[in-house]
């Protein structure tokens, strides 16, 4: 049985008008953030787009030309957490995308790397938040989309410190979405299975090692074993998602997660 295939760029058809918003997204070099950037950006809004990858920064912005909105891009560390606080102030849309992932079992996870992954991955989206907030409130009017993981709802072995970062954040933006209601502000996280980035590319010989198997064996049985619909999603997909939970007709959607993931969470 063939694999199936995913929607084509014509086939993403969410009604968005963010003329005149501001949209912040991280981890927007590559992967979802770069295609979240230029959906926001194709739909009108002012996108800052951050992340410490200068050159995938530059192939954004060149291929952000003509897009009815614009991309501005900074090259920022998340560890930085003063200077992305400061890089939220004044954003309507705030997208939290950007992550790190190393594979280990507990017993041999480096503790710096630990502490790294929860910096950039809640802590950063915490302070981003924070920063976000005031404007937000101010203009009676805001999204926070989270990108947490199927791993915000369940976990997996070898993954402590991802597990722990996306769980966190699920906490997090329920919070923010409890605290956000009455100042027109919602926030929601999007649960992505394996998506096409280079994150899951970097994983394969990680996993490989982990579970004794072939690198080339890693994808079917461990990554898309538990998906009713065994492929990777595409990056675009996900950033459909997020248009649609920055549009009009999801301002009743706050405090949740939303699953895509092939129906892996459906076990």
């Amino acid at each position: 049985m063939s694999a199936p295939t995913p929607p084509g760029p014509h086939d993403l058809s969410v009604s968005l008008d963010l003329g005149g918003r501001t949209a912040l997204v991280t981890g927007a070099a590559g992967g979802i953030g770069r295609a979240c950037a230029l959906r926001l950006a194709a739909a009108g809004a002012e996108v800052r787009a951050l992340d410490r990858d200068a050159d995938g920064l530059a192939a954004l912005a060149r291929r952000a030309e003509g897009l009815r909105g614009t991309v501005e891009t900074r090259t920022l560390d998340l560890t930085d957490l003063d200077a992305a606080e400061s890089a939220a102030a004044g954003t309507d849309v705030l997208v939290n995308n950007a992550g790190l992932q190393l594979v280990r079992p507990i017993q041999e996870f480096p503790p710096q790397a630990f502490h790294t992954v929860l910096t950039v991955m809640l802590e950063a989206p915490f302070r981003l938040i924070r920063g976000a907030l005031p404007h937000m409130y101010a203009r009676g009017w805001g999204r926070i989309v989270n990108i947490s993981s199927v791993h915000g709802i369940r976990a997996s072995a070898y993954k402590s410190a991802y597990v722990a970062a996306k769980h966190g954040l699920e906490g997090l933006s329920k919070t923010a979405a409890l605290e956000g209601a009455p100042h027109g502000v919602t926030s929601v996280c999007v649960n992505p299975g394996y998506v096409r980035t280079p994150l899951v590319e970097r994983q394969l010989a990680d996993q490989a090692a982990a579970h004794g198997l072939p690198e080339d064996r890693v994808l079917s049985e461990v990554m898309l074993r538990e998906a009713a619909i065994r492929r990777l999603a595409e990056p675009e997909e996900v950033a459909e998602a997020v248009a649609y939970l920055c549009s009009p007709h999801a301002s009743f959607i706050t405090g949740t997660s939303v699953a895509l993931d092939g129906g892996w969470t459906a076990h």
